[in-house]
């Protein structure tokens, strides 16, 4: 549970370092954004002063430098109109227009675009107005130069392109993970089996001896089952290690099963209940695998009931699927450890490995392609977990 605790709080490390690595890297591309278009913008008005000189020059003037300006300018789409509307000009714009009244309908749009964001100059054509406040003036409506919208949205692109590769990364890893913990589960499993099977033999063929030299004694039948059990157990772990071919099987008897093992092999304080149809219930499934789900369930809802309270299994259909609920009547699961219960390790034992659930849960949905969660619990009341599996 530390370990897990620890995992989470790295995690949740690394998601606010990228979130601040984010956050920065936007506030320094909007940073340069906004003073490249401070920069745009003085020399749009150097643009407009060659224009005011350009209007009211006369003889005297040296238009050279003037020109040099004005048509220095090709990057920043400019559209230059009188104060009637007329269009006196227009410079590096894109028109997609069918013909030239088309062409002129389209700059005036534009134009419009251009002094609603707030990018004009208005320039007056005599220095005498623009001291008396006159109104006869030109406005040169500008826009941002395809370089700087292009810089502007590098940063979202960027980032997108570093989320992907960070999902896909992830994804991979997970992939991996998963896959070498399929390798693990299957060696494990196998070799479970085989070092099961040896002592197996060797206890059946102690019973039969028995039996034969002590044909009264009550107690071999009990020793049988036990054997029979730990056959069983080998089987189970067998059936693991390789991909387990379900069958039809009466869902009513599977459980009757479970619930009188653990009934003979549990304290006269725990009472077990059972609600099931009365008519069968017919599924698909690994039949001893799924009475191990079932069997982890009750006795970890027994340990958390300190051997001692009610357990109940309701079974019963829904549309399209089977559904199993294991109630239990213990110490409850706080609700942020409904999901990390099912992991590999997590337990709130001081004994135990933390694998009955996350092997309970690798049954139900990877070889039964059914769902297991925690239905609903509350702390100090107890706990249902709830089993779905598909009808086909």
């Amino acid at each position: 549970m530390q370990w897990y605790d620890r995992m989470k709080q790295v995690k949740f490390l690394l998601v606010v370092m990228a979130v601040l690595i984010a956050v920065g890297s936007l506030v320094v591309s909007h940073s340069l954004v906004h003073d490249l278009e401070q920069g745009e913008r003085r020399n749009m008005e150097v643009w407009a002063e060659a224009m005011r000189t350009l209007n009211n020059a006369d003889e005297n003037t040296d238009v050279t430098l003037v020109l040099k300006v004005l048509n220095g300018n090709n990057t920043i789409p400019v559209i230059v109109q009188y104060k009637s509307g007329e269009i006196q000009g227009f410079r590096n714009l894109k028109l997609k227009a069918r013909d030239a009244q088309d062409s002129l309908l389209q700059v005036h749009r534009m134009a419009e675009e251009m002094r609603q964001t707030g990018k004009v100059i208005r320039i007056y054509l005599d220095d005498a107005e623009l001291h008396a406040g006159g109104d006869d003036y030109m406005e040169i409506c500008y826009d941002d130069s395809i370089m700087l919208k292009r810089l502007s949205s590098y940063p979202y692109v960027q980032l997108t392109v570093v989320l992907i590769f960070v999902g896909v990364a992830i994804f991979a890893l997970l992939t991996s993970k998963r896959a070498e913990q399929n390798k693990v589960w299957v060696g494990l499993s196998k070799e479970t089996a085989h070092q099961l099977g040896t002592p197996i033999s060797s206890l059946m063929a102690w019973v039969e001896i028995l039996r034969d030299n002590y044909p009264g004694d009550e107690l071999i039948p009990e020793m049988n089952k036990d054997v029979k059990r730990l056959e069983m157990i080998a089987e189970r772990f067998s059936k693991i290690g390789s991909l387990p071919e379900p069958r039809d099987e009466e869902l009513n008897v599977v459980i009757t099963h479970v619930v009188d093992y653990i009934a003979r092999r549990t304290s006269n304080k725990v009472n077990m209940v059972c609600q099931m149809p009365s008519r069968p219930i017919v599924v698909k499934m690994c039949a001893p695998l799924f009475e191990w789900v079932i069997e982890n369930l009750c006795k970890n809802a027994i340990d958390a009931m300190g051997g001692q309270g009610s357990i109940r299994i309701l079974a019963f259909e829904e549309p399209g699927k089977v559904v199993v609920e294991v109630s239990d009547t213990g110490k409850g699961i706080a609700k942020n450890h409904f999901k990390t219960i099912f992991r590999p390790g997590f337990t709130t034992k001081k004994r135990g490995w933390g694998l009955g659930l996350s092997l309970a849960k690798r049954i139900v949905e990877e070889y039964h392609r059914g769902r297991i969660f925690v239905k609903s619990s509350e702390v100090g009341v107890g706990t249902t977990f709830r089993v779905e599996l598909k009808k086909y």
